[in-house]
């Protein structure tokens, strides 16, 4: 059978991997959005005429390892370009894919708007930096529905039979609400193998979610190396580190805390915390303001989920009936709700996506309050090279709007890391470790940057593996 790297290869986004039995069945696991600038060059080499580099149609089988975007984002243009059969993933996979992915819809419609607004031969001087991608890429909610029309749900740790001679297993992960590993056993010409496929690896003691699962022993694994060179730095517990910030935010200062964060995932860790800290550690009743219609969605997905939680979780519910709600808590449903915030003249928590601050309507926040110096804007998770988030987190003085106008920041800016979904070096240490270097035979680290691969393949080097590949894009693999 052959392997190949069609996404997430040196870079963080895009995960995308072709597996090619000999006798002509293929499945495709996960197929996401690229947000890489590398993208910009593999267009040139695929043309405009499709957006992938293999015939969808010739596709017999698509797995999914969680509802992340960057996982599942491209599966609307998989099923548009002739793709014609099923999406495995877990129960609670299925209803945050339909609402990431109806999102994204919704703001391809926007930006189709945009394109069509536009004069013939004449676009906007800011069109290049939005659209470019390919314009095929701006899939709608029609494409949406087609293809949530195709997934079939399978059990955590259920052996789920797609033929006499493949098998695959969904085993829980962390890092998000329904996230799996994946493993392959397949049977070839009488000779067994098994590949494992990590998706992404979540952290141990996070807030809702149970720890990662051991995955059995696999001949070949695929990796995730996000944090593959760092360890996490703040040690606090969740619950421990937010509440000290809101004490020197809200408490000892009387202001508002911004904090910007991904409505999917990382809101319900913070909202749950918050709940908490109301509920058992007598925090003082400061208002919070969830601001996004998209957390409010997956929160409700969270809530018809309990089973998959935690033991922490589970025994919360069971004893206060909500995991969620609380009575200082209000969540905003439209642009006037969330505008009129900023008359809100009480010491507030403000929760509003996206987390790196590069779009959504926690933009609007932030830069009303950057010249407030009783505003603290709290980044709580990765912002990307370019974003605001970034830009922020480097320490800049002030922000130019136009020529005429900068805007200088008095707010002071924080940052924690206990919030973030990822595990850390060690996590994906003792991810890799469960596995015999008896019966592994290779490694391939995808899914992060090229300094952390080679970090991490340094670092497992050093720890008895060997074999070890950082493939490139389009790079393929007999196994």
């Amino acid at each position: 059978m052959k392997l190949t790297f069609w996404g997430a290869a040196r870079q963080v986004t895009g995960s995308m991997f072709l597996l090619e039995l000999e006798d002509g069945y293929t499945i495709l696991i996960d197929c996401g959005t690229d947000l890489d600038k590398q993208k910009v060059e593999r267009d040139k080499i695929l043309g405009h005429y499709s957006l992938f580099p293999f015939e969808p149609s010739q596709i017999n089988l698509v797995l999914l390892t969680h509802a992340h975007i960057d996982h599942s984002g491209n599966l609307p243009n998989l099923i548009r370009e002739g793709y014609e059969g099923q999406i495995l993933c877990t129960t609670a996979t299925l209803p945050l894919a339909d609402l990431l992915l109806r999102d994204a819809a919704a703001l391809n419609a926007k930006r189709v708007k945009e394109l069509q607004s536009e004069p013939a031969g004449k676009k906007k001087k800011t069109s290049k930096k939005k659209f470019r991608h390919n314009p095929l890429e701006l899939y709608l909610e029609k494409q949406v529905h087609e293809t949530t029309d195709r997934f079939v749900t399978i059990g955590f740790n259920q052996k789920f039979k797609v033929s006499k001679t493949i098998s695959v297993t969904f085993i829980p992960t962390g890092h998000l609400l329904g996230a799996a590993n994946i493993v392959l056993d397949i049977e070839e010409n009488g000779v067994k193998k098994s590949i494992g496929f990590s998706g992404d690896v979540g952290r141990k003691n996070y807030p809702l979610l149970p720890d990662p699962q051991r995955m059995p022993q696999v001949d070949y694994l695929v990796c995730e190396s996000t944090y593959g060179g760092r360890r996490h730095a703040d040690k606090d517990a969740p619950e421990e580190a937010l509440a000290k910030i809101i004490k020197e935010t809200c408490i000892d200062q009387p202001g508002r805390l911004i904090i910007p964060a991904f409505s999917v995932g990382r809101t319900q860790a913070l909202l749950f915390v918050l709940n908490k800290l109301y509920t058992e550690e007598g925090l003082p009743p400061i208002k919070v303001f969830s601001d996004s219609p998209l957390a409010l969605a997956s929160t409700r997905v969270y809530e018809k989920n309990i089973g998959l939680l935690n033991k922490e979780a589970k025994e919360f519910y069971e004893e206060h009936e909500e995991l969620f709600d609380f009575d200082n808590l209000t969540y905003v449903q439209d642009m006037k709700q969330s505008k009129a915030i900023a008359n809100y003249n009480e010491p507030c928590i403000i929760i509003s996506s996206s987390g790196m601050i590069s779009g959504g309507r926690v933009e609007h926040h932030v830069m009303t309050n950057l010249p407030n110096p009783y505003a603290t804007i709290l980044l709580v998770g990765f912002a990307a090279e370019g974003t605001l988030g970034n830009k922020l987190l480097k320490g800049m003085r002030s922000l130019s709007i136009s020529k005429d106008k900068e805007i200088p920041i008095m707010a002071t800016i924080k940052s924690i890391d206990v919030f973030s979904g990822h595990g850390d070096l060690d996590d994906l240490t003792d991810f890799v470790e469960y596995q015999s270097n008896d019966k592994l035979k290779t490694i391939f680290l995808v899914h992060g940057e090229l300094e952390s691969m080679e970090s991490f393949k340094s670092h497992l080097h050093y720890r008895g593996y060997t074999d070890i590949q950082i493939p490139k894009w389009g790079d393929e693999f007999e196994l």
